[in-house]
């Protein structure tokens, strides 16, 4: 997958769909923004939605190559780690409109919707404290304010 294909065509929705319109994209993300998950075997063994080794391999080095994500480099032997690009950090508040969404719409587990609202209630200032600390951890010191 180290070849990103073009848009079909260059509506700005249509190139985000393309992104992130499987089933398992924007959760994998999901998991490591909110969850802190940042190696292959936690994302794999802390699914909640019980996500296939395959799929989950698939998915990484897809976000590996459209740039969302980074790999550390390893020996053989070593566990990768991944970590949050600039662009992936920037879907803060496009999680928190879809866990908002999710919560008004659809079916959801208590305890996992009240981290939804907790996202909504805390509105764009908690969505900037969370990208910030979330470019601290994945970014180093010297990244974007």
């Amino acid at each position: 997958m180290g070849q990103v294909d073009e848009p079909r065509s260059g509506c700005p929705i249509n190139a985000a769909v393309e992104v992130f319109g499987d089933r398992w994209t924007l959760i994998v993300l999901r998991d490591i923004i909110f969850g802190d998950k940042r190696y292959f075997r936690e994302l794999y063994a802390g699914s909640l939605e019980g996500i296939a080794s395959n799929i989950l391999a698939d998915r990484l080095k897809k976000l590996v190559a459209l740039g969302l994500l980074t790999r550390e480099d390893t020996r053989p032997g070593q566990r990768a780690g991944y970590s949050l690009t600039e662009p992936a950090i920037q879907l803060v508040p496009v999680f928190a409109q879809l866990g908002s969404w999710g919560s008004r719409h659809r079916p959801t587990n208590p305890t996992l919707r009240a981290g939804a609202e907790l996202l909504e209630q805390g509105g764009p200032a908690l969505w900037q404290e969370i990208m910030t600390e979330l470019r601290h951890s994945h970014l180093g010191p010297k990244s974007p304010a």
